[in-house]
């Protein structure tokens, strides 16, 4: 296995670059790798224990300041839940403010958040206690006493009044907004944090509506909480070494805040509120800056979000948390920590690890160096031992001794030992080389008679091709001459397979005999035919024949379907080698093609046995082709008498049909004279015999008139006379000639013909001719009382036009349809036996239509009617040309 390390496009940097350098260079890419990554490493785990740090430290001061919140805001709540207990047990009665006075001073001790308690009813009654320190309280009441004037009142623990001089007329608490927004909540809410006129401070008030057992309003029982206590819970919660917390409203406003910081301004004596974008305190500001910027709108934030930002370059890690579960207390809480107040260790970890990696590089550059020198050094003294080596013809006693690393000195013994062996090699492959010089020379001269058959191959494939091309070309093939074929056939196919004999076989009618057809021998260049062979002389043979499709044989004298043919044919005629090819026509064998190899045997090649199969194929085809030619004479022959018996059918119904006309005529004559007496008296009984005479006369002269117009119609003596003709015309008045027949019936005629048809361009007589026979034929077999009328539908494109002549009638079989519109043929049933008729009214009918380009189609069931269809060609007028005759 060689490997060529000299030629790969990495090594190939360092060609002509000392080995010590290169171990060098190697040993500090190593380090550099090593150092590099323990300091990524460092560095990117020291950061990932930052974060995790910081959003633990984030998330439990959330949770804190989200508990102490929540225990702050459900101080009201269990205060106002407690009062309205007290009313549903009947210790107070919202109906007598009075005795609440006590009650609610005793509440403001109990829970000193609250820093006031009132309590209003529907009857605007007003109790209101507010605590000004631990002494001393502020007391409001209106009642009916008053007249429902606000009065104010200093009172001490002992509750001791003492008279303000303030109050306010006709005061009613119902009016005042968290008594509004109470009744409207219908249960217990927080105001909106607003800021008092009296104090620089914030306030929020919870509201609580009191209703009794039938849910019938009574009052509103509220408290008061300063705000101020809620920076006071911030404030003693330790956040790092300078985070922060601060809450504000989702109009971005500051509710409170850890740092020292109020979250309102006094301006003009007056408390505004601060928002946190505002915030004096510059990390505050910054972080509700960054949250605007964020977030377009606070309310957008209905989740935790942990999130960083930087400021003056610094890192810091925020958390905001939506404050939840409180009526109208929708707070965010945020948390910001600096990235400072968890990294100063890990800088300093990391400058030791740089300082330590830079030491290291140092050390592992020195002991490279003295490394590199120390494995070289042996290296390029077995180099120059190698290269004195190189050519071991002339060193056959050179021996490399290296000394100083084992693995070198285990290399220089191995490399000698490699020089024996290689010595040994050569003179072996001096001997493997002539004999492959022997064996390419054998191989040469193989290839050589490969080749040379290969081109004998395709110089026979080219000689079978020029074959059946000339074969495909050729005339007798084409027209089936059978002599001329053959022998063209047999002697091309001898001399393309260049073999001696080549026969075209045929079986006798009765398959009992194989006779020669054309036998071509190519040695003498001629042709013969005649011989033959019996099937009782050759059963074998001619069974083989008839099971095979081809017989292929390299040796006849050992091959049993031809053991019958040796001891006469073949053994005489020297033929060694035989393919017998049959010869299918209409789907079965009548006959082979026989190719004969004399003196030497010979195996048939792939393209050889193709070539013969095509050519039995050929004279299969000149075989059809002449039967064609014989079947297509006959029917020429026969088409060629059936025409002039037609024409001498014509022209003897012509003659015969006048010959008949004029006596007939005479007789009608004779006959009507005698009814109109005009040769004397005639008695009934003689005048039931003339009309039966003229009768018969009348209906013979129908059946020569009939069998004249048909004569002219087969003999192409009808011209036709085109029009332009109306649609509704022609129906009306075809109808009109009938009217009698169907009035002797009681039979209803109608017609339906859809409106503004174009005309149609016909022979206006000839098709009138065709309605009327229809007509006639469907009142004939329509009983009294039926219905027989004409349709006229267009189709589509306008192209056709369509005419139905419909009845009612009996009926027939549909296995009798194809009887109508044959000549002298009437249909026969137990209803249409005793029916008038000479048989030739559908046969004019068809012809007629015919002659117009058009055709007749008849549709009936036995017993409900028959339909007699119409097809004629129809355009609009005007795009029609000219026709005058068929």
């Amino acid at each position: 296995m060689n490997k060529n390390f000299g030629k790969s496009s990495v090594f190939s940097l360092f060609k002509g670059v000392p080995l010590s350098y290169i171990l060098v260079a190697l040993f500090l890419l190593q380090i550099l790798l090593a150092v590099g990554l323990t300091a990524y490493l460092s560095i990117s785990n020291g950061q990932k224990a930052v974060n995790e740090v910081a959003s633990e430290l984030r998330r439990q001061v959330a949770n804190r300041v989200e508990q102490n919140l929540q225990t702050y805001l459900s101080t009201p709540r269990q205060l106002l839940r407690g009062n309205q207990n007290v009313i549903d047990i009947g210790l107070l009665k919202m109906e007598n403010l009075a005795t609440w006075e006590s009650y609610l001073i005793k509440q403001l001790e109990i829970f000193p958040d609250a820093i006031a308690l009132t309590v209003s009813n529907e009857q605007q009654e007003h109790l209101a206690i507010q605590k000004l320190n631990d002494r001393q309280f502020l007391l409001r009441f209106a009642d009916k006493s008053t007249g429902y004037d606000l009065y104010t009142y200093r009172i001490d623990r002992q509750v001791q009044r003492t008279q303000l001089p303030e109050v306010i007329k006709n005061y009613d608490a119902r009016s005042r907004l968290d008594y509004q927004a109470a009744v409207t909540a219908k249960k217990f809410s927080f105001s909106r944090i607003f800021t008092p006129l009296t104090e620089p401070t914030l306030l929020i008030s919870a509201s609580q509506p009191i209703y009794n057992s039938q849910g019938q309003l009574l009052g509103v029982n509220s408290t008061l909480t300063h705000i101020s206590q809620i920076g006071d819970l911030l404030q003693n919660i330790n956040v790092g070494k300078s985070g922060q917390v601060f809450i504000i409203e989702r109009s971005g406003l500051l509710v409170a805040s850890s740092t020292t910081e109020e979250p309102f301004r006094v301006q003009n004596g007056k408390p505004i509120r601060l928002a946190a974008s505002q915030s004096g305190n510059s990390f505050t500001q910054a972080s509700a800056k960054y949250l605007a910027t964020k977030f377009s709108n606070f309310d957008q934030i209905q989740s935790l979000q942990q999130l960083d930002f930087f400021l003056d370059g610094k890192r810091q890690f925020l958390e905001v948390r939506p404050l939840q579960g409180e009526p109208n207390v929708n707070w965010l809480i945020i948390v910001a920590v600096p990235e400072a107040d968890f990294i100063g260790q890990i800088d300093r970890n990391t400058q030791t690890t740089i300082f330590l990696c830079l030491g290291g590089l140092g050390l592992a550059t020195l002991l490279g160096i003295v490394t590199a020198r120390w494995i070289t050094q042996p290296i390029v003294y077995f180099s120059t031992a190698t290269k004195d080596l190189a050519n071991f013809t002339n060193s056959e006693d050179s021996v490399v001794i290296v000394q100083g690393i084992k693995e070198l000195e285990v290399l220089g013994g191995s490399f000698n030992k490699m020089m024996q062996q290689l010595r040994k090699t050569f003179s072996v492959l001096s001997t493997k080389n002539e004999e492959l010089e022997l064996q390419v020379k054998q191989r040469t001269q193989d290839l050589k008679q490969e080749i040379q058959e290969r081109i004998n191959s395709e110089r026979r494939l080219g000689q079978h091709n020029q074959a059946l091309a000339e074969l495909a070309n050729h005339r007798a093939i084409s027209e089936g001459n059978l002599e001329t074929a053959f022998k063209i056939i047999t002697q091309k196919a001898a001399n393309a397979l260049e073999v001696e004999r080549v026969g075209v076989w045929l079986f006798n009618g009765e398959r009992t005999k194989l006779q020669c057809i054309s036998l071509y021998e190519r040695r003498n260049q001629i042709h013969s035919a005649g011989l033959e062979r019996n099937l009782v002389d050759y059963p074998i043979y001619f069974k083989a024949l008839a099971s095979a499709r081809t017989i292929i044989l390299t040796h006849t004298r050992t091959d049993l379907r031809v053991q019958e043919l040796w001891d006469e044919l073949l053994e005489p005629n020297n033929i060694v080698s035989l393919i017998d090819t049959s010869i299918w026509v209409g789907g079965e064998v009548v006959g082979t093609v026989l190719y004969e190899q004399i003196k030497v045997p010979r195996t048939w090649e792939l393209s050889e046995q193709n070539f013969v199969s095509s050519i039995a194929e050929f004279v299969a085809l000149t075989l059809e082709v002449c039967d064609r030619k014989r079947a297509e004479s006959a029917l020429r022959e026969a088409k060629e008498a059936a025409e002039v018996a037609n024409r001498a059918k014509s022209t003897f119904l012509g003659n015969i049909s006048h010959d008949l006309r004029t006596p007939l005529s005479s007789m009608l004559g004779i006959t009507e004279a005698l009814q109109d007496q005009v040769y004397g008296l005639v008695s009934p009984q003689q005048r039931q015999y003339l009309n039966m005479l003229e009768s018969s006369g009348k209906n013979l002269l129908e059946l020569i008139n009939q069998i004249l117009d048909l004569t002219d119609i087969e003999s192409s003596k009808i011209e036709l006379q085109l029009a332009a003709t109306s649609i509704q015309g022609l129906c009306d008045s075809s109808l009109s000639f009938v009217k009698h027949l169907a009035f002797q019936k009681n039979i209803q005629l109608s017609v339906q013909v859809p409106e503004e048809l174009e005309p149609i361009q016909v022979d206006e007589g000839r098709i009138r001719q065709v309605f009327i026979n229809l007509l006639t034929n469907a009142i004939k077999f329509t009983k009294e009382g039926g219905k027989v009328w004409i349709e006229v539908q267009p189709n589509s494109t306008n192209e056709y036009i369509f005419f139905s002549v419909v009845d009612t009638g009996i009926g027939m079989l549909s296995d009798d349809l194809f009887k109508l519109f044959q000549p002298f043929v009437q249909v026969e049933n137990s209803s249409t036996h005793r029916a008038a008729g000479t048989g030739l009214g559908l046969v004019m009918v068809q012809r007629i239509v015919e002659l117009h380009g058009g055709t007749v189609h008849a549709e009936s069931q036995l017993g409900k009617g028959s339909r007699f269809t119409v097809k004629l060609p129809w355009k609009k007028f005007g795009e029609w040309g000219v026709r005058t005759n068929y």
